[in-house]
């Protein structure tokens, strides 16, 4: 990384410019009801039934279209579409909402199992502290700011408390929730592609992440969304995953703080995988335009569930 650009964690609160985490204004967000942290556990202590498969509910409809009428961080044009429909895939995708030292942040997260949320290590664990959010809550498949469920994170576990240097290859966590709501909402697989399989299909994944920066005044008139920014989850189709450095996955995904722990996602037979997940950005310091996006492969999940 050159002097002209900056890490962005995708986060809403926080920033790493140089591996210097700083604070900034957090989000005004919806305060979650009083709740106990959740407790660390270690490889092996949370349980998940699922193996890597997606799972529909019968009574839930399937569409390929995350609108239901049927089309910052960002690299280039802002290709973001608003997630508006209720159907699955969609429905597993919501919004993180944390506190932590005081301060109130969103993340993105996606249901892997009846209650397990995948999202970033960042997203749990404070990067300047390495203690674990005082409370976590997952709403999922928010639009609008709309929603139905609210679950609460009871267990999780990271894969970095950003004491090492592998920090971002390493962001991610796996939390454990109070409800079920997988049973409902259904819950997307994932596959462990290796990162040539990944770089080698050029626009074919798709993104979806409560990026802070969205959407935006067009989109909102256009749509009729009222909730603000934040609040309507981005989707965008036709992204790339371009390289990996450093065990480090580059895409060009639209993203911005909120997005972090937002699936990228392949199809596959038909059936929805997360093959990455979105962490962080690369912005110009001095034009503020994105330059390139980071993410975090998901092999760890294979080891951690024990798919084979």
């Amino acid at each position: 990384m050159n002097n002209k650009s900056i890490f962005f964690i995708s986060s809403v609160i926080s920033v790493m410019t140089l591996g210097v985490w700083v604070s900034v204004e957090a989000q005004v967000q919806k305060q979650p009801e009083t709740t106990a942290a959740p407790t660390l556990k270690k490889a092996g202590q949370l349980e998940l039934q699922n193996s890597g498969k997606p799972f529909k509910p019968e009574k839930l409809e399937e569409s390929n279209k995350p609108i239901k009428k049927g089309t910052r961080g960002t690299i280039g044009r802002d290709d973001r579409l608003p997630m508006l429909s209720n159907n699955y895939p969609w429905s597993t995708v919501g919004r993180i909402v944390g506190e932590s030292n005081a301060q109130t942040y969103t993340c993105t997260g996606t249901l892997i199992d009846e209650d397990i949320v995948l999202t970033n290590a960042h997203c749990v664990v404070d990067p300047k502290t390495g203690q674990v959010a005082s409370r976590i809550a997952f709403l999922p498949n928010v639009v609008d700011g709309q929603y139905k469920d609210r679950a609460y994170a009871v267990q999780y576990l990271a894969g970095t408390h950003f004491q090492d240097k592998n920090s971002n290859a390493n962001d991610w966590a796996v939390v454990k929730i109070d409800r079920p709501l997988g049973r409902k909402y259904g819950y997307l697989g994932w596959k462990s592609l290796p990162s040539t399989t990944l770089i080698r299909n050029e626009k074919r994944f798709f993104f979806v992440g409560y990026s802070g920066d969205y959407p935006q005044t067009e989109t909102e008139k256009f749509w009729g969304l009222t909730a603000g920014q934040g609040w309507t989850a981005g989707f965008q189709a036709g992204c790339s995953i371009v390289d990996e450095q450093s065990n480090i996955l580059l895409h060009d995904c639209d993203t911005a703080g909120g997005s972090s722990g937002g699936p990228i996602i392949a199809s596959i037979d038909g059936e929805p995988y997360i093959v990455a997940l979105n962490n962080a950005e690369i912005v110009d310091r001095r034009s503020g335009k994105g330059l390139i996006n980071l993410a975090v492969n998901i092999s760890f999940l294979d080891s951690l569930f024990g798919k084979k």
